[in-house]
Order: structure tokens, then sequence, then C-alpha cells
């Protein structure tokens, strides 16, 4: 296959990027908040494209009661452009709060308001006293989805919390984005569950039945844990300087007996939970986990024998599966390409927890590319046995590899409850993976 040159005419375009804008990532923040209302002020197609750009990439999910159709917007047009849209908003907001039923609202602004002068702010004071009402200012050129997460979060911070007193062995959960990540779901009830067993309570503030509360409690937490190498330290460091809670950087969400063993004797450090308490959760846990892995053994060793393997993901994402796929599953890392973007301080940790720590005498390329393009080129110049990556790359030319999206966008599976974190976690990614080779031999 002869390989295409990259040209460079358009340096600062990316074709098909792996994330929407700073409005899309809070307003599907906002719609994981249980009996949370967004509001937009925004064009029409700031609200409908997320139907399509975030939620049915997530996996195929709808967007709940508050989400798509259903999203109050204020539908600026040009003569909004000229005049201003503080009007039409706060008729928005007005008849919003008559005909929606919901305990908290989010007005979340979008690049027009931004770019005309509208103080959206004020205007929301004013309905300060009627509702649980914030403002959220995500215009477009503020950053990507994963950024909007940030934002609602800081305006959640700045204009919903006060102190309370704390709460012992309550920790709130970060860094995990609706829809982003698209086994958010999965992800937060698994590390809920695990942090229970050792006695510790996880406030994970999504699908929680109440939003509101949920959200209130996190000034009452001992410690932040930021699940990511770099998304969500700037609201973990808001919330130590205004309510003096420390916070620790998970920077992927385990998958599989090692990692999840490691990260709960590290929780248990830093709560100062007794040893034995940890060691009666971990060993039956690995034990189960180990024993029924074994019923993959004759797949692994006919249909995926050392095969060498990419990982197209998030940075979180990337970082759990390529250390489970090599370090317990005994594959070969070949390529990671990291999808999200992440600041350029962050990109040498982040190559770093790819590269070392593996059981592997093979190292993985390690490329921080979203454009989707050349995506394409970089793996045309690489030999792959699977590919976990997004539905982008489902019907690139990959020869006889075995193919599974594991990241955003995912339009080819439904992805609901199903998760890779934790103990069975790493059972359902097997699964998964095997499933893309096993077959009459």
């Amino acid at each position: 296959m002869s390989q295409a040159k990259v040209v460079e005419l358009y340096p600062d375009i990316a074709e098909a990027p792996r994330y929407s804008c700073a409005l899309g990532g809070a307003y599907v923040t906002a719609l994981a908040v249980t009996h949370a209302a967004p509001i937009l002020h925004s064009g029409a197609g700031c609200g409908l494209g997320q139907q399509f750009g975030q939620n049915y990439a997530g996996g195929m999910n709808a967007a709940g009661r508050h989400g798509n159709t259903s999203t109050p917007c204020s539908c600026l047009v040009e003569e909004h452009v000229v005049f201003g849209g503080e009007e039409k908003l706060r008729d928005l907001i007005a008849s919003t709060l008559k005909v929606v039923k919901a305990d908290l609202f989010a007005v979340i602004s979008g690049c027009v308001p931004s770019l005309i002068g509208d103080d959206v702010a004020a205007v929301v004071k004013e309905f300060k006293g009627q509702t649980n009402i914030i403002h959220v200012n995500t215009a477009g050129f503020l950053g990507n989805s994963y950024l909007g997460y940030e934002h609602f979060f800081e305006a959640v911070v700045d204009q919903l919390l006060a102190p309370l007193p704390k709460q012992k062995k309550l920790v709130n959960i970060f860094g995990i984005v609706p829809s982003q990540h698209i086994q958010w779901k999965g992800h937060l009830r698994v590390l809920k569950a695990l942090l229970g067993k050792i006695g510790v309570e996880a406030n994970i503030i999504f699908t929680e039945k109440d939003g509101l509360a949920a959200l209130k409690k996190i000034s009452a937490a001992e410690l932040n844990l930021v699940f990511s190498p770099w998304l969500g330290l700037k609201v973990v460091e808001k919330l130590k300087e205004k309510f003096e809670i420390p916070y620790e950087v998970i920077p992927f969400v385990p998958v599989g007996p090692q990692d999840t063993t490691s990260f709960l004797r590290q929780i248990g450090e830093l709560l100062h939970i007794p040893k034995k308490t940890i060691e009666a959760v971990v060993k039956p846990e690995e034990w189960d986990a180990y024993n029924t892995a074994e019923y993959f053994g004759d797949l692994l060793v006919v249909g995926l024998p050392n095969a060498y393997f990419g990982v197209i993901a998030d940075s979180g994402t990337a970082i759990g599966l390529t250390r489970y796929g090599t370090n317990e599953i005994g594959l070969l890392p070949e390529l990671v390409i990291v999808s999200d973007n992440p600041p350029e301080e962050s990109r040498e940790k982040i190559t770093r927890l790819l590269t070392e720590g593996l059981a592997s005498s093979i190292k993985p390329k390690v490329i921080f590319e979203t454009d989707s393009h050349k995506i394409k080129l970089i793996l045309q110049k690489h030999t792959l046995q699977l590919l976990l990556g997004s539905s982008l790359e489902k019907h690139l030319p990959k020869g006889d590899a075995g193919f599974l999206s594991v990241s955003f966008p995912t339009f080819d599976r439904i992805v609901l409850d199903r998760s890779y974190a934790g103990y069975r976690g790493g059972l359902n990614f097997i699964e998964d993976v095997g499933a893309q080779f096993c077959g009459p031999l």
C-alpha cells in the first residue's frame, strides 16, 4: 500500500476531531446531573447539534428528559447580534421556570452572546431568588467539550456551593466526562461500589437520584479524586482554595486486578484505612477475576497470542487499556494515539504513563493527534492485529486486525452500563476483545 503524504494546507484545522465545543461539554455535563435542566443562550443549531455530536456519539445514548429538542434555547439570530439578546434570554428563563420542572437550571451561553457582549450573568442573577440557577460561559472558542466540563463545575463551585462540615471518608469523583468517556456511567458506578467496599463514600454526582444534593455535597468531601492526568485539575484547585479540600490525581480509571488493587491500596493510605480492611476486599476480588479469566486461556493462545495492538483514545482510557492489555493479557503495545488534545505541559507525563511500568520489552509509539485524516495516515504505517479506537476507525483498511470501539465517537455499539473499570471490568474487556476473534477453529 502506498503511503499518502500529509499536506499542511490548513494547519489550524482538524478533520473530525474527537470532541465537540465547550458548550457541548457543559451541556452534556448538565444533563448528566439528575433533575438539572440546561437553558441554552445560543443559536438553535448549537443544541440540536449536540444530539448527534455528543449524545449519539457517546455510545448511541439519548439525552434524557431535558435534552435535545426538549432543551429551552434562545435561538439567537441576526436581530440579536445587532440589538443584543438579553431581553430574549430574560423571557426564556421566565417561561422555562413556568413549564420545566427541575431542581437546578444551568444557563449555558455560546459564541454569539460572548461576541456581542450580552451580560448573561446579570440576567441570571435576577432569577436567583426564584430557583437554583447558575450561568456557564462556554463560547465555542473557549475550548473543546472536555474544557466545557470544567467550566460547568467551576460555575458550580463559584455560584452554588456553600461551606459544609467535612464528612469523613467522603470523596468526590472528577475527570470522567459524560459522553466523552463512552463508559462514564458504568465507570462511576463501579468506582462507587469499589470504594464502598472499603468504607469510603464516593460522591459520583452524575446519575444519582438527587443531582442537586450531590452537587451541593461537593464541599463536604474529605478528598477529591481526579481520574485523569490533566482534566479536572482546575476544578479541584478551585475547591482546594475555596473549601480546603485536598485532591489526588489518579491518572486513569483502573482496569483489571493489578491496577484496581493498587488503586484501593492507594486510597487506603490516603484516608488511613487499616491495611487488613483493604486486603479483605482485594484478595477475594483478585481470586475471582483471575479464576474467571482462565476460561479465556484457549482463545488467547489460539486466536490472540502476543498480538500487536494499538489504542486510539483519550488520555485516561488509553493509559488504562494499554496497561491492562499489556500487563495482564500479554498483548504487545505497538501504537497509542492520544486523541483528547491534552495541554502541552501534561504530555510528557502521559507519555511516561503509557511507556513505563509495562510488562513488555516493546514500548508503544505515543502520538498526540486529534485530526482523523492524520490518524488514518499514521495507521497505514503500522501492522496491528488488534485496534482499540473509535467508530471513525472501524471501516479503515486494517487487514485482518480485530477492532473494538472503546472511545469517542462510538456509533457502532450501545453503551449503557458497560464498563472496563475494576476487577470485573477487565473480564468485560476480555469478552469484548475475544468476540472479535472467536469462532470455529
